[in-house]
Order: structure tokens, then C-alpha cells, then sequence
């Protein structure tokens, strides 16, 4: 098992809802090993690389209506 860890920056995070959309669309995300959101827009994430990608992530981050999540990285 790789762990793999990144920031993506998500546009459209205005207020703690939004954080909280962030967090609903990640969780139970198989390999998902950490994932941290703040206001800035900012998602801290690590995951088992053998489980899921960076890509399968931003995926869930666009159906949860955050479709910048794609178009952004650090």
C-alpha cells in the first residue's frame, strides 16, 4: 500500500456549509485515508493509492457540485 497524499483547492467554498458539502462527498470514500477542508477552499487528502486516485476523488468533489475541484491544484 502507497499513500499518497495532496492539496486540491476547490473553488466555490463560501462558508462552513460548503466545508461541510466537502466533507459529505468524501466520506466513506473507499482508500480515503485523510481529508481535511477549510474555508480557503483547501483539501488536505492522503489516500491508498491502490484503493483510489486523485482523479476518482475529484470526481466524487464534482458531484457533490463543486466542479472547479477538477480545474485547481497546489
Amino acid at each position: 500500500m502507497a499513500v499518497v497524499s495532496d492539496t486540491i483547492t476547490v473553488s466555490g467554498v463560501r462558508c462552513e456549509r460548503c466545508v461541510g458539502r466537502l466533507a459529505g462527498a468524501l466520506r466513506g470514500h473507499d482508500g480515503l485515508e485523510y481529508a481535511h477542508a477549510n474555508l480557503l477552499g483547501d483539501v488536505t487528502l492522503s489516500w491508498d493509492d491502490e484503493k483510489t486516485s486523485r482523479d476518482e476523488i475529484v470526481a466524487a468533489l464534482t458531484r457533490s457540485g463543486f466542479p472547479q475541484a477538477a480545474l485547481e491544484r497546489e
